[in-house]
């Protein structure tokens, strides 16, 4: 376990997270990292871990983006962002600046040497992206959801190469998300990333903006390994006050990068003022934080990890196996309920379960509601297969195939 390795360590003030002036940045230089053996250098998006993008939610005015591309320069960070045009939930509300702001990222560029990404929902957006030359481009969450839209993208991609950031649905689906980004790797888009930005609900439970829902981008790191996996805390919170926490949990999670939204005066952002932080707020969330490796060269920890591994490797094997049997016991209960002419589905029966797995998980300090989602795959399972038993013909049942 290491701290982040921006800062020289004699780098010890606490800054002024209201006010900073570009010049009191200089001495946190993202350029100062450690370039791992495992990175690769050809990658534009595995130049360092983590691979840090920051920038304001909207290009409002020359004087801001170049301003804060002067703070975000001076320390490093790999990529500038600006929202240029802004999918805004309701009509009337500012919806970005578009090729004007985009000549004003493209000066900021030239005269910081920092590279720009935008968000880009159409074809057109693209040609002018690419005409002030855009260095990376992401797809938004409200342009993932919908395939149609991704595939014309895709299409107007097609003989260009520049990298791709593909932000998660705003629904909670991994297959749409991979599908997005199978749909520019199969137009030719040679280095693509995923931007985890949560998921909308209903409710803001936790205190979330977007619910993260972990185990969707898990998902999509398990069946895509190779995929850079950028972790977006602004969005996630919509509270500045919670991206640190946010971040660190994405680090812990082996995430490849951070898109923080930066503002030089956050309260006085045109848009999602609540979870933009200062460029001096922004060198102390990173400064803290802890960058964990997935390897280690520690002989004894490898030998103790492994042993542990392999217990739960055993357990898991006794897990699927005591599953398989309880299934088959759900296909003997679907032939007991066909003869009696009962219902597959009980609801007293579900309710007296959910009660009795409650309490037993709550005895060994497990998440209530983490047992009761995990029993209500096993029990729709159990049901399909009761189903699928009382569909069965007389002849089936009696063997006579």
């Amino acid at each position: 376990m290491t701290k982040c390795r921006y800062l020289p360590w004699q780098y010890k003030s606490r800054l002024n997270c209201q006010n900073y002036k570009p010049s009191n940045l200089s001495l946190f230089n993202l350029s100062l990292i450690t370039q791992s053996p495992y990175l690769c250098t050809m990658s534009f998006f595995k130049k360092a871990k983590p691979f840090i993008i920051a920038g304001p939610c909207s290009a409002e005015t020359r004087e801001q983006i170049m301003i804060t591309a002067e703070a975000l320069s001076a320390m490093g960070v790999h990529l500038y962002r600006a929202g240029v045009w802004k999918p805004r939930t309701r009509p009337g509300s500012f919806e970005g600046n578009g090729a004007k702001a985009l000549e004003w990222l493209s000066e900021a560029k030239s005269m910081y040497n920092i590279p720009f990404t935008v968000e880009v929902a159409e074809p057109a957006h693209i040609e002018l992206a690419l005409k002030h030359n855009a260095d990376v481009l992401w797809i938004g969450a409200r342009t993932t959801v919908n395939p149609f839209q991704v595939q014309h993208l895709a299409d107007a991609l097609k003989g260009v190469s520049i990298p791709v950031m593909v932000k998660n649905p705003v629904n909670a689906d991994v297959d749409l998300w991979q599908g997005a980004i199978e749909r520019f790797e199969v137009s030719g888009t040679r280095e693509v990333a995923a931007i985890h930005r949560g998921f909308s609900g209903y409710s803001s439970a936790a205190g979330y903006r977007n619910q993260p829902n972990w185990p969707i981008p898990i998902e999509l790191k398990r069946r895509r390994p190779e995929l850079t996996m950028i972790c977006d805390p602004s969005h996630i919170t919509g509270n500045r006050n919670r991206i640190a926490e946010i971040a660190q949990k994405a680090m812990d999670m082996h995430f490849d990068g951070l898109m923080i939204e930066t503002h030089p005066d956050p309260d006085a952002a045109w848009t999602d003022a609540a979870q933009q932080v200062t460029p001096a707020a922004l060198m102390l969330i990173i400064h803290n934080l802890i960058v964990r490796e997935e390897f280690t060269q520690d002989m004894s920890s490898l030998v103790q990890l492994e042993y542990i591994r392999q217990l739960m490797d055993s357990l898991d094997a006794e897990i699927i196996d005591l599953v398989a049997k309880r299934m088959e016991l759900s296909e003997k209960m679907g032939i007991v309920k066909r003869e009696c002419n009962l219902t597959a589905f009980q609801p007293g029966r579900w309710r007296e379960i959910v009660d009795r797995i409650g309490e037993r998980a709550e005895k060994h300090h497990l998440p209530k509601e983490f047992i009761v989602e995990l029993y209500e795959k096993i029990h729709h399972e159990s049901i399909r297969r009761q189903l699928a038993v009382l569909e069965q013909d007389d002849k089936v049942l009696n063997g006579d195939r």
